[in-house]
């Protein structure tokens, strides 16, 4: 008679009674092949654990939600292009700050995979950076000439105020002495080559002709690709350290053009290895994210802290260091330039955390 009598808040047991994530266990006890399901019936998304922030191989989603998000990547797309005009800003890392970075390497690294979903992606982007080359070459530009100092440290608080969540996924991750190493590598590599462009001294000269050139040209646009895509190194760096920043930058003008038309060629090959190099270079660092994510993003984590110690290593600034050495009146670039760092740097932050947020 006792075994008649049950609970009220018991259930009878269906093949066994055992539950298995919600679901009956069948009675030999074995894992019911069925896949959980939530209340609706539907099946339930998995759950992540806490170190599946750092394992690859999930395609994002690419289409955009509301106007917002196309606005959004629209001035994404003008930093990128201000990156290649302002000494010591990583375009990647600007992808880092507004949470874009590994959607935009699968969108260039998967370009001909999936053309049109790709290309949806990347072209409010890439209008904006049209935009961005165009106000960075004639306003920036200018800026930089009256207050280099403010300029550059307003650029370099973007950088500091993004870069807790550019090491957020290294939370909870192992400190191994091959992590630490490629943490550090990544530290010295962004700072040795602004050192290589302040000391460098010599320019390039793009007026040259020689068969041999054309080739180093396609070379340089691959460069200049891959530091569109690796977080810490900066275009406008690699150019002043191999000396052909100001060359080039002194060809885009109409006199030039008319002396020297075949310049155009130049332009087209540093444009064919640009547009190879994003490509290559975005697949395999997409590729190196599936196999060995935490690593890369200890190299990275070393890269984006060196991104900010480069705004203010580089050529430019450091000639402006020399003529305040020497008396020009500074305190106005300087105290501007710490107000403008603070105010980017909690700006930045808060972008960051927005971004961040599902």
């Amino acid at each position: 008679m006792k075994d008649q009598h049950r609970s009220d808040n018991s259930a009878p047991p269906e093949q066994g009674g055992a539950l298995l994530n919600g679901q009956p266990r069948p009675a030999d006890g074995r894992a019911s092949s069925v896949p959980p399901q939530n209340a609706e019936g539907a099946p339930a998304a998995p759950q992540k654990s806490p170190a599946a922030s750092l394992q690859g191989g999930t395609a994002p989603a690419l289409s955009y939600t509301g106007a917002g998000e196309v606005w959004r990547a629209v001035l994404f797309g003008a930093c990128l292009g201000l990156a290649v005009i302002v000494p010591g800003v990583s375009g990647a890392a600007v992808a880092l700050l507004f949470g874009l970075y590994e959607k935009l390497l699968y969108a260039l690294g998967n370009i001909f995979r999936r053309f049109k979903a790709c290309a949806l992606f990347l072209l409010p982007i890439a209008a904006g950076a049209v935009v961005g080359l165009a106000v960075g070459f004639f306003a920036v530009r200018r800026l930089l000439e009256l207050c280099p100092f403010a300029v550059s440290a307003l650029f370099a608080g973007l950088m500091a105020g993004a870069y807790p969540a550019e090491v957020r996924p290294l939370a909870g991750e192992k400190r191994t002495a091959p992590r630490i190493l490629l943490f550090i590598i990544g530290l010295a590599l962004p700072l040795a080559l602004g050192c290589a462009g302040i000391f460098g001294g010599a320019q390039a000269d793009i007026a040259s002709r020689a068969w041999y050139v054309w080739p180093l040209f396609l070379l340089l646009g691959f460069a200049v690709a891959l530091t569109q895509v690796v977080p810490g190194l900066s275009a406008t760096a690699l150019l002043l350290a191999l000396g052909c920043f100001q060359p080039l930058l002194s060809s885009v003008s109409l006199t030039y053009w008319r002396q020297d038309p075949s310049v155009f060629g130049v332009y087209a090959c540093l444009g064919v290895g640009f547009i190879a190099g994003l490509i290559a270079c975005s697949r395999g660092i997409s590729r190196l994210f599936e196999r060995r994510r935490a690593p890369a993003f200890f190299c990275i984590a070393g890269l984006a802290l060196s991104q900010i110690a480069c705004m203010f290593c580089n050529p430019e600034l450091f000639a402006v260091y020399q003529s305040w050495a020497q008396g020009a009146p500074f305190a106005a670039d300087l105290w501007s330039g710490v107000l403008l760092f603070i105010a980017a740097a909690v700006c930045s932050r808060l972008l960051s955390k927005k971004s961040a947020r599902p």
